[in-house]
């Protein structure tokens, strides 16, 4: 067998496979074929690189060369300069500056602040491997974890380790894992569950789809392991089924590791027997909440349970049961290989390791970010993420999803910690990380997410059934310009109310975007009110768009693109004028005006 002298790695994540990076691929060797090098070059799809904003991503070893929005025309040229003639071609480089390759971390070494400012623990094989081959998994350190914990440790053993590592659930509230791990095995009875939430719904949230496409085996081998430490045999993944591609290398994954007895009856000859199912969801946000997905795996409603009884004691189908997320499980081998020490000598306070954010919204490069706990959002927002396009100002971060708050421009050195977040009225929650500009109206933001709050409430609680609704209602109110004074009052009493009796965290949490808003751009909410205004032009029943009349050329291009002819003035004769009653406040006058004569006002 001849040893290839070339690897192309080609990012078959969903984000580039929305690109056609599947196509690249078939192009590539296409063309390997015709330049008849194809047995010296090996063409392998991992998941995603994590810099969704410059895919389809492509890179070529040894070089570390790593090219950027690739074409099918690219690709040619890839193949014909780079592969065959060993000249890396510079315009489609990320950066021009090449260090090239991996380190022992996984970390990219390409010169750029994107990759050489993170630290890839969750990440660590992503865009990395082949994550429909067990062998490439196995290759770095894949299931060594688990032959460890079978063969050498206790359960108690495992579950100190963990303890001592100071992990925290990462799917939102931040319960140290070690001690609900220490719940489930404490818990008495014959038959126990694990389960792995993977329901993922926050808007913007990708980053367990990630984990799932690009790494499948860490989630299977970390299950193993937690089923080990808790006394449990069978473990359930419980998938939305919007993500087939994470579907479909989860199955190839659980079959792969049944055929090399890496899952199923006495694995490792350790006498420990242990299996995994899938379980698909249907989209349904309150499943994220760990009763509710637990009731959805039985087969019923998804709905919340009221706790106690917790999980621990009794939880799918009334046994004993564990539930961690994905991103929890991706940490949980490199732990126990590396041991506790290691992982808690990064971040801060009681916030230890890393944390993967899906950085999104007003901001250059938009994709996959793992960085240590601690780090401030600036680091995060402009030397990770580029800043914010167009020269805009930033204004604020969402964090934590439509249960988040946002963050204000002013508290931009906040480290990001469970704590530091929680403390400004923000939290980590899943990860999305939603980034805003000066263009944003923040009373706007908060009617986004509680009208998505209101769409995924389960109604099982009339606090959020309820609740939700009369908030979005008066949202709609002000936004539309009927607010009053008075409905900002209405509006915050409401929220803590309902953020003090709601059953689940999906209710408790609804309220957060709007009283984080009003926390820090209250000014915004009385504008919409007392001025009738809409300071970043974006209600529109709060606008106007205006033309200067000094500052009209009479060029008629306001006219032409004015989609209601509400437009009205003579070329080169008369300055133009804008009928507000017929003005449907599209901006399209504004964008297209060469002399920036036209403003919303």
């Amino acid at each position: 067998m001849q040893i290839a002298r070339s690897h192309v790695l080609i990012c078959a994540g969903t984000g580039c496979l929305s690109s056609h990076s599947d196509q690249l691929m078939e192009r590539l060797n296409e063309k390997l074929k015709e330049l008849k090098i194809d047995n010296e070059v090996q063409v392998i799809q991992t998941g995603c690189f994590g810099l969704c904003a410059e895919g389809p991503i492509v890179v070529v070893y040894p070089e570390g060369a790593m090219y950027a929005k690739v074409t099918p025309k690219d690709i040619d040229t890839i193949a014909e300069e780079h592969l065959l003639k060993g000249r890396i071609v510079e315009k489609l480089l990320i950066s021009n500056d090449m260090d090239g390759g991996v380190d022992d971390k996984g970390n990219q070494l390409e010169d750029t602040e994107f990759f050489s400012r993170q630290t890839r623990v969750a990440l660590r094989n992503c865009g990395r491997i082949n994550p429909e081959n067990i062998d490439e998994y196995i290759a770095y350190d894949g299931y060594q974890a688990l032959g460890k914990v079978l063969t050498e440790m206790k359960p108690e053993d495992v579950i100190q380790i963990i303890k001592d590592s100071g992990l925290r659930g990462r799917g939102g509230a931040g319960f140290p894992t070690g001690t609900k791990w220490t719940f489930a095995a404490a818990s008495e009875g014959d038959v126990k569950y694990v389960a792995c939430n993977a329901d993922e719904g926050d808007p913007g949230a990708f980053m367990d789809r990630s984990v799932l496409e690009g790494d499948p085996h860490s989630v299977l081998e970390a299950m193993a392991i937690a089923g080990y430490a808790v006394g449990a045999h069978q473990g359930f993944i419980y998938v939305r089924a919007e993500y087939p591609t994470a579907i479909k290398r989860l199955n190839i994954a659980i079959r792969q590791a049944h055929e090399y007895g890496l899952l199923g009856d006495n694995i490792f000859d350790s006498g420990f027997s242990f299996d995994i199912e899938l379980r698909l969801g249907a989209g349904a946000f309150v499943c994220g909440e760990e009763t509710a997905l637990m009731n959805s795996i039985e087969g019923k409603r998804g709905e919340p349970r009221p706790r106690p009884p917790f999980p621990a004691v009794k939880g799918i189908f009334g046994k004993p049961s564990m539930l961690n997320n994905v991103e929890t499980y991706a940490n949980i081998c490199p732990i126990i290989l590396k041991g506790p020490e290691w992982f808690a000598s990064m971040g801060k306070d009681r916030s230890k390791g890393t944390k993967v954010f899906a950085v999104a919204g007003k901001i250059q490069n938009s994709g996959l970010v793992e960085i240590e706990m601690g780090t401030p959002l600036r680091e995060v927002i402009y030397n990770i993420g580029g800043g914010v396009p167009g020269g805009k100002k930033f204004k604020a971060a969402q964090t934590g999803g439509p249960s988040g708050g946002c963050i204000p421009a002013s508290l931009i050195d906040t480290p990001m910690t469970y704590e530091d977040l929680t403390g400004i009225g923000s939290m980590m929650g899943s990860g999305g990380l939603i980034v805003m500009d000066e263009d944003d109206c923040m009373v706007d933001i908060a009617k986004f997410f509680l009208e998505f709050t209101v769409d995924e409430s389960c109604g099982k609680c009339p606090p959020c059934r309820i609740g939700t609704k009369r908030m979005h209602e008066i949202l709609e109110k002000i936004t539309d310009g009927r607010g009053e004074m008075e409905d900002i009052d209405k509006l915050e009493a409401l929220a803590k109310n309902i953020q003090a009796s709601a059953l689940c965290g999906l209710g408790q949490t609804a309220p957060n975007p709007i009283l984080s808003t009003l926390r820090y751009f209250r000014d915004e909410y009385e504008a919409h009110c007392k001025d009738k205004q809409c300071p970043a032009g974006v209600c529109k029943n709060l606008i106007q768009i205006k033309i200067d009349a000094n500052a009209c050329k009479m060029c008629g291009i306001c006219a032409k693109v004015c989609p209601v002819a509400c437009i009205t003035g003579e070329r080169k004769t008369t300055p133009y004028e804008i009928d507000q009653t017929k003005c449907i406040k599209c901006g399209a006058c504004v964008e297209k005006c060469p002399f920036k004569a036209i403003h919303r006002g």
